[in-house]
């Protein structure tokens, strides 16, 4: 009978593994957002070279959109039955092959092509994730542990402003989209070495692992869409998606061009304000899962700490509706967007536990993909939506941070009406 983790020596064991996979997490999520945000910070070279409009961009960012949306949910299902290192492995290989492929891209048509098939492969990061999360952490750290990885996010969005500049003025914009798309094949030697299930991880010590199945958490089948679609907390992390996800991608695909028309500012000169937002939305999502795992820790409730988070960061968020007030006063718009975008951050990482914290582990990737098609597929058609007024009103973008500032609130409220109790239903 081949050995366990139980019968290795412990100089075998590496101690707190857990939080070395979260690591290869959070680097896979640095990734995916540096290669989703070079569209966005060369957006006002494309514009001028391609001779793109505002309806045309929203366009292009529809279509990653539609296809993120729409392949969300098979994501997640493709990630319940392969399992996270199959799973990830494939994803991570489709995004990056489309992330370099916008090199070859010379109209909006094609653009939006290959803002499709990145569409396609992005899709799977957050469920693969947060299912990692699931299997490798227990309840009480799963808040930070989603935090941690999600900052990646952020940490992604501070490198590319930093990096896209420097690679378009030297060697051209094409050369940014090769050079941070071949990112993810770095990550997949890694995750093919370092990765597997607790049970089956050579370098687990049987304590580390002990801790991690300390919530008696059966694994079981997987659960049909028929009984997800008929469950209440799917639906609350549908709404929470559906009405927050826009904004997010508002921020990642139109601040550039905000900063950019606002306040003329050109590309070499775009990335210390981006940069200064998402830092600090790096504080936010630690900061968010940190706030509900002490809660835990200090004998709260789960339904208490989770939904105690989420009205702070629902309420921070609102600093958003001030933008427009900011009038030529760049620092003073950069510090109201930085302050929203951290609060989304650390909504997020409470929202993402909400699945596995009622559900069944194997019910959590399809969850999080439905949640995710519902707000990838609601920013689609935010997006041209966006373009059009932008365009209609000579880039006007006071009444789009306005909503922006808003809708957290709204969707708070709803999630606690179909779920006023956040507990295990299964």
């Amino acid at each position: 009978m081949p050995a366990g983790p139980e019968t290795l020596p412990d100089k075998t064991y590496v101690p707190q593994l857990r939080w070395f996979i979260c690591g290869l997490l959070f680097f896979a999520s640095t990734i995916n957002y540096i290669d989703r945000q070079v569209l966005g910070l060369l957006k006002p070279v494309l514009e001028k070279d391609l001779g793109w409009n505002e309806a045309d961009y929203g366009w292009i960012v529809s279509a990653f959109q539609i296809a993120y949306g729409l392949m969300m949910p098979i994501a997640g299902r493709v990630i319940d039955r392969l399992g996270v290192k199959v799973g990830y492995t494939l994803s991570v290989v489709v995004w990056s092959v489309a992330a370099m492929a916008h090199a070859m891209a010379a109209n909006a048509f094609q653009f939006s092509a290959a803002r499709f098939a990145l569409g396609i492969g992005e899709s799977a990061n957050f469920p693969a994730a947060i299912k990692a999360v699931a299997h490798w952490f227990p309840k009480r750290e799963r808040a930070l542990a989603t935090g941690i990885f999600n900052s990646g996010t952020n940490i992604g969005a501070l490198v590319a402003p930093w990096m896209v500049p420097i690679l378009a003025e030297h060697y051209g914009w094409r050369s940014a989209f090769v050079v941070t798309g071949s990112l993810g094949f770095l990550w997949i030697i890694l995750w093919q070495i370092f990765f597997n299930e607790p049970e089956r991880h050579k370098l687990l010590g049987p304590g580390e692992l002990n801790l991690i199945r300390s919530d008696n958490e059966p694994n079981t089948a997987s659960v049909p869409y028929s009984q997800v679609l008929g469950s209440r907390v799917a639906w609350a992390f549908i709404v929470g998606k559906f009405f927050t996800d826009p904004i997010w991608w508002f921020y990642l695909f139109w601040l550039p061009g905000f900063l950019a028309s606002t306040y003329k500012l050109d590309l070499s000169h775009l990335g210390l304000p981006i940069i200064v937002v998402y830092f600090a939305t790096t504080f936010g999502s630690v900061f968010g899962g940190w706030l509900s795992s002490t809660m835990i820790r200090r004998g709260y409730t789960v339904n208490r700490a989770r939904k105690t988070a989420m009205l702070t960061c629902a309420l921070a968020v609102t600093s958003a509706m001030f933008v427009g007030q900011a009038g030529g006063n760049l620092w003073l718009a950069v510090a109201l967007i930085s302050i929203a975008a951290a609060s989304h951050q650390g909504w997020s990482a409470n929202l993402f536990t909400l699945p596995s914290d009622m559900l069944p582990k194997n019910a959590v990737g399809s969850v999080v993909g439905l949640g995710g098609m519902f707000g990838a597929l609601s920013g689609a058609m935010v997006a041209p939506a966006i373009g059009y007024w932008l365009d209609y009103s000579n880039k006007s973008y006071g009444p789009l941070f306005i909503v922006a500032g808003s809708m957290y609130l709204v969707a708070l409220g709803i999630i606690h009406l179909i779920v006023p109790k956040i507990e295990r239903t299964a």
